[in-house]
Order: structure tokens, then sequence, then C-alpha cells
């Protein structure tokens, strides 16, 4: 499926580039599977010159055109479904079901671009002076930088470049080298949607490309998702260069089971969230918090689940969780699981070496349950960021709250409870910028933001239906049609 060479794609065209070249795996195998061109000088200076030009055509195309060109890319998407989640699996690792359910996810963020008639508008108000209105219109910035993560290399790039796009600016995609294929396909779903060339660019590359770009002086907004690390870096160097940035960064997201949850739905959830597309979700529940004596039970039935849930190849009928990205990861995950046994965690199951059959060389790590966790242990400290559950025990809701708290991630949290005072004690003090109430993976519609607190975001506004004002500019006018008074008057007055 994998084209030889995954070039960048600039002004309508792909482009192979100057720079290296980067291998592509398929990690349940580590067969090679394709090459990534790496940008150089010359195409990152052709894609800003592409977009910056772009930008200024399409910003003065009528909002109704433009609507009707995201119309247009959705159902492309809609058609291509299966293409789409067939690079996402060959490339990444997931299931060809969770890629699915990515695409979708994705499609929601088209669909909320496509009311920005509605989301767009500015404000009046008359007869702030004599004879004088005042009012705000929403410009959009020009170019737009959007750096994207392996984990999810559909629906975060469609998160980001719809509303820029609807908003009318054009947008720069630096997707991960990893998994690059997916962001051409869409690049080219929208070309054929109607999208004028220049207003999306694909620009492929490591750390050198990603500041090339925010340095760029024709950029004026940059969106990450990412590390929190990165994000960091990210959000730094952008604030330095003068642009609009968000950074999104990492999480370790916690679920309270209270004494009074159904454990069998707990346990479920906490399975589902922990390991579905191998915990490599930025909302993947990683923390459970078990208050009071249900501790034994829930840890139970959550090793019951972890030994049932079939892994392989993410193509093969029946696999439910596919391995993680590459061999560093893998490496990492297993160093954080002995880690915890070293440290007087009990590890309750243990597959993280397991083998998978006619997959050798993958880069599998099997879900694992450890049990026994402390705050003061590296695999709570490090976002782990694979099939990995870890459980504290705790004695009270104040308990759990607090340790919540003290955690330098906010991204989301859960809480698994029948008591509705509980769940509101909970929403009200958890610092979290996601909060679910017997939903593990608290992950809002489209038409509400997504951005975490804490470590886990930097800058403001979020993706999706928060980012509007991230991707415009207000601009306030004061206007009077009347005759103006007569004689100077050097004083400061009101209008």
């Amino acid at each position: 499926m994998t084209a030889q060479i995954v070039g960048h794609w600039i002004n309508g065209k792909v482009v192979a580039g100057g720079g290296a070249h980067q291998a592509i795996r398929n990690p349940a195998t580590g067969a090679e599977v394709g090459k990534v061109a790496l940008a150089d000088a010359s195409v990152i200076e052709a894609a800003v010159a592409a977009a910056t030009a772009a930008s200024a055509v399409w910003a003065d195309t009528p909002l109704p055109r433009r609507v009707q060109v995201l119309y247009k890319f959705r159902e492309l998407i809609i058609q291509n479904m299966d293409k789409i989640a067939e690079l996402i699996t060959e490339q990444h690792g997931k299931t060809l079901d969770d890629a699915r359910g990515e695409i979708n996810r994705g499609l929601e963020a088209v669909e909320v671009a496509c009311s920005v008639p509605a989301s767009i508008k500015g404000e009046m108000t008359a007869q702030t002076g004599p004879n004088i209105d005042t009012y705000s219109v929403l410009h959009p910035i020009g170019v737009c930088l959007g750096i994207t993560p392996f984990n999810f290399p559909v629906m975060i790039p469609l998160g980001m470049l719809s509303i820029a796009i609807a908003a009318g600016n054009a947008f720069i995609l630096k997707p991960s080298e990893q998994d690059p294929g997916p962001a051409l396909l869409i690049a080219r779903l929208a070309q054929q949607a109607g999208l004028p060339d220049g207003v999306l660019n694909v620009v492929n590359g490591g750390r050198d490309t990603v500041e090339a770009l925010i340095d760029h002086p024709e950029v004026g907004a940059v969106s990450f998702v990412g590390s929190t690390p990165a994000a960091h870096a990210v959000y730094m160097r952008g604030a330095a260069a003068g642009k609009r940035v968000q950074a999104l960064g990492g999480a370790k997201n916690h679920m309270v089971v209270m004494p009074d949850a159904n454990l069998d739905s707990a346990a479920d959830a906490l399975s589902s969230a922990a390991f579905g597309s191998a915990g490599q979700r930025c909302m993947a529940i990683t923390t459970a918090v078990a208050v009071g004596p249900i501790a034994d039970q829930l840890v139970a039935k959550v090793a019951e689940r972890t030994r049932a849930v079939k892994i392989g190849r993410g193509t093969d009928e029946g696999v439910e969780m596919g391995p993680l990205i590459n061999g560093s990861s893998q490496n990492r995950v297993r160093g954080l699981i002995r880690s915890a046994r070293e440290a007087g965690a009990t590890v309750v199951i243990d597959r993280s070496e397991e083998d998978v059959a006619g997959c050798p060389a993958g880069y599998f790590v099997g879900p694992t349950l450890v049990d026994g966790v402390t705050t003061e242990m590296d695999i709570y400290q490090q976002e782990v960021f694979g099939p990995v559950l870890i459980v504290l025990r705790v004695n009270s809701l104040d308990e759990a709250v607090e340790i919540i708290k003290r955690n330098k991630y906010g991204n989301g949290a859960a809480i698994f409870t029948r008591d509705g005072n509980a769940a509101r004690i909970f929403q009200r003090y958890v610092p979290a910028g996601q909060i679910g109430i017997n939903v593990p993976i608290p992950v809002p519609v489209a038409s509400y933001a997504f951005a975490g607190w804490k470590a886990s975001a930097f800058g403001d506004n979020g993706i999706h239906n928060g980012a509007w004002r991230f991707y415009t500019r207000p601009k306030h006018v004061t206007a009077r049609w009347s005759e103006p008074p007569v004689g100077v008057d050097l004083g400061f007055r009101p209008n």
C-alpha cells in the first residue's frame, strides 16, 4: 500500500526534495515498507512560499465556497476510509478497527469546520458614542503550521487543518516521520475536493525541520501535539519568535473507582482505556486509583481481562491490540515494568515480552497490570505510553483527588461511581482539561474544545471547536458616518 518514497506535498504536487531519507517500518514486523523524504532548506522555503501566496487568495474566498470544499473533502475521506485505515495500520500498527475509529473522530472536526459561517462571526455595538458604532471582525492569521504526533496520523491533523483552513488560512502540516503516508493521502483528497493548490502543504522531517518552520517569518501560528518536553520547547521557541502557539503535551490520566461502582463495568473500562491502541493515546487511562475495600476485587477482574486481550498484526482477524511504534518504545516500556518490580510493586500480569506468532521482529509489548504502585515510583512519575495499567490504593475520595492534584499532568481524569455528590466533587476539584464520569476516556466531541491543564498543555484555546479564535485575530473598528464635530480638541475624550 505504501509508496516507495513518501514525498512532500507542495503547491498541489508531490516533491521528492533534496534532503535525506528515513525508513518507514511496519511496527508489527519491523520490515521496511517505504522511505520518507526529509526536508532540506529548499523544501521548507518552497512550502512557505506556496502557503503565503495561496493564503491571500483563500482568505478572500467567500465562506460558502470554503464550506463546499470541506463538504466534498468529508465525502472523499469517507469514500477512502478503508484505504486510509490500511495505511494507518501498516505504518502505525493499530488495528484496522481502531484506525477507522480514528478517522471517524477526525471527520467530526471536518464537520465542525463546515459551520464556519456561524463560527467566525464578529460583534457589534451601536451608538458607543454620538453616531458612532463599534464592531469587530475576525481575520485569518495567514500561514499556520501543524506539528502532529505518530499516534494519531489522521485524527489530529484533521482536527487542526480543518478549522484553520475553514477560517481562511493556508496550512503546513508536519506529520510524524514514522507514519507520514496518511498525511500525503489526505492532501491529495483535499485537492480532489477543490482546495486550491498551496492552501494545504505537507512537509516531512525531524527536529531541524520543525525549528526552521517555527522560525520562518511568514508562519504566524503553530499548533503542536506530542510529548511534554517537546511541547514546552515548541511553545518557548514559537513565543520567542512572536508566534501564536498552542502546544499540547503528555499525560498521566487517572481513573478513580469508588466502592459503590459497578466493578465489572469499571474493569471493562480500565482494560479498554489502558490497552486500546497499545496504550499509545494521550487520553489512555494509565493509572487506576482504587478507593477503599474494592481494590482486590477490581485487580482480579482487570487481571482476567488483561490475560484475554488478543495481540498481533492489526490486519489479522480478531486482533484487539497491535505493537508499539518502534523498538525504542518497546525497550523503554519494558524497562519501566522492570523498574516497578524492583521498586516493590507487584506485577500481577506481565505480557510485556510475549512472543507474537509470525512477528518475531515486531515491536510488541503485551498488556501488563502492575499493582501496589506508589507515587514515588518511576512507572508513576513518567508517561509510559504503552499498554501498562498501574494500580494505586487509597482510602478515600479526598486522598484520590489529592494524588491527581499533585501530579504534574492534567490532560484527563475519570471517576466510576453511582454517587452524584462524589462525581460532583471530582469534576469540581480535579485539575484536568477533560473529566469523565463513568466514561473512561472523556475526549469531548469536536463541537467542544480539547486541551489539557498543567504540563499537558501550553498556550490556550485548544483544538477542534476551541480553535476558531486561535486561527483568527480580531480587528476592532470604530466608525462614524455622520459629519464629525467641527473644531480641534486635544483632550482625550469619550467617543
